[in-house]
């Protein structure tokens, strides 16, 4: 399990007499682009929620980064990156004093942090946008810095909860590129999208129905396994067997 950043056996989650995932059981590599799908109601947020330390499994067992979520959720949190949908950086900040706040409060030194600063800003494009304030920035380029504080640490692993919604399709196609730059650098991605081509950027795709994990493979076993032409096919079958509507 050495290689493993993401490993799961049987975590389930339950509020009360309802099951919101069910016994899941999967792992993830290092470097690995992870692809984790489901409907609304499916399980998917949830199930992240315990990966990323903030709610605790019912049963079962999960290791991130190295670390169990039941008994050491905050050296997860430590040891991984997040970004969400919505844009979580402080708007009222340049975006120099983001990745200075971000990176102290990652526990970086004052030089390596100006040292990723400048190598950042300069990988992204964004060198001359050090003192701009990051609310007067488009949303494509806000969602990229985001998602570049994210990693800014180099944690092991990861998650970004539909990291593009919202943005044009070249600027998701440039926020995908970044991804693969992580990735090439070991860091693990665990993705949520509802994006069905971007399914088709990842290493491998869970589907989930109904707190189930159930289809688990590359995007072409996928295809293959369902005789579909595309993940959307794919899911869109999946999907119909749900029962349940909420998350």
């Amino acid at each position: 399990m050495n290689d493993k950043v993401i490993y799961t056996d049987r975590l389930t989650k339950r509020f009360g007499r309802f099951t919101a995932v069910d016994g899941i059981t999967f792992d993830v590599a290092r470097g690995e682009i992870f692809g984790f799908l489901g409907a609304n109601g499916a399980g998917k947020t949830t199930a992240m929620r315990m990966l990323c330390g903030l709610s605790a499994p019912t049963s079962g067992r999960g290791v991130v980064a190295g670390y169990d979520i039941s008994t050491q959720p905050e050296m997860v949190k430590r040891n991984i990156g997040y970004m969400s949908q919505k844009f979580s950086l402080y708007d009222d900040l340049r975006v120099g004093e983001n990745l200075r706040l971000f990176g102290g409060i990652y526990g970086m030194s004052s030089k390596l942090i100006a040292e990723k600063t400048d190598e950042m800003l300069g990988e992204l494009g964004f060198e001359a946008e050090r003192d701009t304030i990051v609310k007067s920035l488009p949303l494509g380029w806000k969602q990229k810095l985001a998602f570049s504080v994210s990693i800014f640490h180099e944690p092991k692993v990861v998650f970004l909860d539909e990291p593009t919604g919202g943005v044009d399709p070249v600027t998701r196609r440039q926020f995908w590129e970044l991804i693969y730059r992580a990735a090439d650098r070991g860091i693990t991605v665990f993705v949520t999208t509802h994006y069905m081509d971007e399914a088709e950027y990842c290493d491998r795709v869970s589907i989930m129905v109904d707190g189930k994990i159930k289809a688990l493979d590359t995007p072409a076993g996928l295809k293959r396994q369902f005789a579909a032409s595309s993940m959307d096919d794919v899911f869109q079958q999946l999907a119909r067997q749900a029962v349940r509507r909420a998350d």
